[in-house]
């Protein structure tokens, strides 16, 4: 006989539970309380956007198994016939109303089919369930209930799942950052004076705001790089003000007591908001609008307790800081300068490396292009310095010392948009190699875009620097026809900057992971941002890179706070070496073992020689790269850090080395090739895959300007290959020697390797490689083509 226990429905409700009547009733009861929780978790707040729900990964609920406590509900009833229940179950799932219900209580279409999916799951493998939950279901599996009944279990089980369903007011609120002045009580107590030093490059906006920096009785300085900080924090000790210098690795003090000096000179990202100054100087103000870094400088902006704040940079970033300044009720006292010495525009474009002339430097937007271009210079019997961004910043100021010094005789600087700021360099003429600058997209691919006018301008204006031997500057391209897009660009207005970057801070994190305790920290990080709420004057910087280490790490058991500076790390996701070691300092520090002096010299293989090649020197930069980590995570865990001196004193030791292999550049470049075949550089260089940009859409470019992946392509002669018609013309001359070195390569040596290929296959891939080109089945246009076929035939052959 069947029993059905109504009278246990008094049982003492769990979360959810609401007594029900049966049908549609229940339905219409359960309209109120869903119409409630949908109001909360909008916030109250009608301009709220939906959740992105995707970003909600689902706490997994592991069923009740046989050692479970004994089954009261069975005791009570009978026990279940798990047919009957998914039967039933899945015709609860296809409601309608219920449907409805689900998304009148935050569940819409995604969230309630993995939440039923889990519902179902947990009741038909669980051994046994809850008492109430059991006594419904028996009720519908012998029809004297309706599968409307299970709606509140359903709910329970799916908060349970997705615990931001029952916080999603707390979480909005956290994630509003639609109010940044607030953030920063210090600063809105106190009335600031803001001056706004406007001009272009070489106009003397920076000069004049130092100085009176020099001449307060407290300052600090706030730059973009380590270089310029330097500069500062060595400018203003020459003139007999103590001076400190911070940055993210490096502590200098100028008193030898170790004491601090009124007077600071720091990256942007190492400022005190915390610290009263009479002056506070914020350089580069238009990086504001960085996607990656632009909240370091909206922060210094609206947080710097200073008397007097000096922001230097760009007319475009005027209409911004002023509107910014009057969400705090702060005026602007705008200061505008002109450029000191005369920049002229070139009608002709330089065409050929034998028009070089002393001050020239030449602007690449790749390595490849400063290899190739620096191998040219040196076979014309010229000296010539090389500057990129993945140089460390001492072999930058070596190379700066070696240009602009007049009795050496290397009088050409190659450079990458590098030389753009922290430099000061005697150049005469900037030579644009290329207008375009590749960057790579979130896909991997590669996008070709044109510069943009705030770019061309940056770099442009180095020349002809006030108070050097050139009294006036030049700019021209290196090919003509390039020339005519240059002069468009530069005579274009520069674009306002429209809105400042924000970031999450820690504490807002470590609120969202206290309701959210089974979340990744990068699941927080992307639920942040998808709930977070900003105003028109301001955009959340991206976060990729911090969600790149906080996957890479997150296996790796670290508190929240630790695992946070982790992921803050200021290293180059492209640079396998150093993400490794930072995966190694991650896995060490969370078993509580320091890192020595002498485990970081085995992993690096310390003493390194100097390079012979260069993949050498790139790996080497990666090895600096890796001692900047270490002295970065010293400054934050000094404990489990403890040998920032040593290591310091090694880098300066590399530093030297790695000057060595770049004034020996040529030569490594020249090893290189003769160690590797002219076609594997080729497919590095050409086989990548393309995005087409339309110089309309052009964005700002990335934070650093990051390492490309260099080492895959040094083939570096053909000067012309970002040129259509150059390039046809160096591929026929070319082809003779890629038919003599084909399967010589170093792709070919690893597929014998690894067995994928035999000699008889590859002679054979040759053969009907020179015989494809004697009947011209390719003609002039595609290397990548004949490269994609030997491919295909290779895979027929296996």
């Amino acid at each position: 006989m069947r029993r059905c226990a109504w009278p246990l429905l008094r049982l003492p409700a769990r979360a959810g539970l609401v007594p029900r009547h049966g049908g549609a009733a229940a339905a219409a009861r359960l309209r109120p309380v869903a119409a409630a929780s949908s109001s909360s978790s909008a916030g109250g707040d009608g301009s709220s956007r939906a959740p992105d729900t995707s970003l909600f990964v689902p706490v997994p609920l592991k069923p009740v198994g046989d050692a479970a406590e004994e089954d009261v509900g069975a005791e009570l009833t009978r026990p279940l016939d798990k047919g009957e229940v998914l039967k039933n179950l899945n015709k609860f799932y296809k409601r309608k109303e219920i449907q409805r219900l689900g998304a009148e209580n935050g569940l819409d279409a995604r969230l309630f089919h993995q939440a039923f999916i889990s519902f179902r799951k947990y009741i038909m493998e669980s051994s046994s369930v809850s008492a109430d939950l059991h006594i419904i279901l028996n009720d519908i599996c012998c029809g004297a209930g309706h599968v409307d009944d299970l709606f509140p279990f359903f709910l329970r089980h799916a908060k349970q799942i997705f615990p931001m369903l029952d916080c999603m007011d707390d979480l909005r609120k956290i994630s509003d950052l639609r109010l940044p002045p607030n953030w920063y009580p210090d600063a809105r107590a106190i009335q600031r004076k803001i001056i706004f030093h406007a001009g272009p490059t070489n106009s003397g906006k920076t000069y004049h705001a130092i100085q009176r920096f020099l001449s307060a009785k407290s300052g600090i300085y706030c730059g973009p790089l380590k270089l310029l900080a330097h500069e500062i924090f060595q400018k203003s000790n020459d003139a007999n003000v103590p001076c400190d210098l911070v940055t993210g690795e490096e502590r200098v003090y100028a008193n030898e007591d170790a004491r601090q000096a009124p007077h600071i000179a720091c990256t942007i990202e190492m400022c005190s908001t915390n610290t009263p100054y009479e002056v506070a100087v914020i350089d580069e103000i238009q990086m504001i609008r960085d996607p990656a870094r632009g909240w370091a400088w909206t922060r210094a902006l609206l947080g710097l307790c200073a008397e007097e704040i000096h922001v230097c940079g760009e007319p475009a970033a005027i209409d911004l800081v002023t509107e910014l300044m009057y969400t705090t009720g702060e005026e602007v006292e705008v200061r505008n300068y002109k450029r000191l010495t005369p920049l002229t525009v070139l009608d002709d474009a330089l065409e050929s490396l034998d028009n070089l002339q002393p001050g020239d430097c030449i602007v690449c937007f790749s390595k490849n292009d400063i290899y190739s271009v620096s191998r040219q210079i040196e076979a014309r019997g010229l000296e010539c310095a090389v500057i990129y961004g993945s140089l460390p910043p001492g072999t930058k100021l070596e190379q700066a010392k070696k240009f602009n010094d007049p009795d050496d005789p290397c009088k050409i600087l190659v450079a990458t948009d590098a030389i753009g700021m922290g430099l000061n360099l005697c150049i005469k003429r900037i030579i644009f190699n290329s207008i375009v600058k590749p960057t790579i997209n979130e896909k991997g691919e590669k996008e070709i875009d044109s510069i943009t006018t705030s770019q061309a301008l940056q770099i442009a204006g180095r020349a002809g620097r006030y108070g050097s031997s050139f009294k006036q500057g030049e700019v021209t391209t290196m090919h003509r026809d390039d020339l005519v897009q240059l002069k468009e660009i530069l005579s274009e207005p520069v674009r306002p900057v429209k809105a400042a970057g924000l970031h999450p801070t820690p504490e807002q994190i470590e609120m969202f992971a206290y309701h959210l305790p089974d979340a990744t920290l990068s699941n927080l990080i992307d639920i942040f941002v998808s709930l977070s709420q900003v105003d028109g004057l301001y955009f959340v910087c991206n976060i990729d890179d911090f969600k790149f280490l906080a996957d890479m790490i997150q296996h790796i058991p670290l508190n929240l706070r630790s695992r946070y500076v982790f992921c803050t790390a200021p290293l180059n996701r492209k640079e396998p070496f150093v993400c490794t070691t930072l995966l190694k300092f991650a896995r060490q520090f969370s078993r509580n073992e320091p890192l020595t002096f002498d485990w970081l010299c085995r992993h690096t293989k310390w003493p390194l020689a100097a390079p012979k090649n260069i993949k050498e020197l790139v790996h080497l930069e990666a090895v600096h790269d890796v001692f900047d980590l270490y002295l970065w995570l010293s400054y934050r865990f000094m404990d489990m850090f403890p040998d920032a001196v040593l290591v310091r004193d090694i880098q300066k030791k590399l530093d030297d080395i790695i000057q060595i292999g770049v004034c020996n550049i040529t030569k490594l470049i020249r090893t290189s090739q003769s160690a590797s075949a002219p076609d594997t550089a080729a497919v590095a260089s050409e086989n990548f895959p393309l995005s087409r940009t339309k110089r309309d859409t052009r964005t700002v470019s990335d934070r650093h300007g990051a390492k490309s992946t260099e080492a895959l392509s040094i083939a570096a002669e053909v000067l012309g290959e970002r040129r259509a018609k150059n390039l046809k013309a160096y591929r026929s001359a070319t082809r003779q020697e890629d038919l003599k070195s084909h399967g010589r390569g170093s792709l070919a040596n690893r597929l014998l390797r690894e067995g994928l290929l035999t000699q008889e296959m590859l002679r054979q891939l040759e053969s009907e490689w020179q015989d494809q080109h004697r009947n011209g089945r390719y003609g002039l246009g595609s290397k990548r083509g004949d490269q994609n076929s030997s491919k295909e035939m290779g895979k027929k052959k296996k």
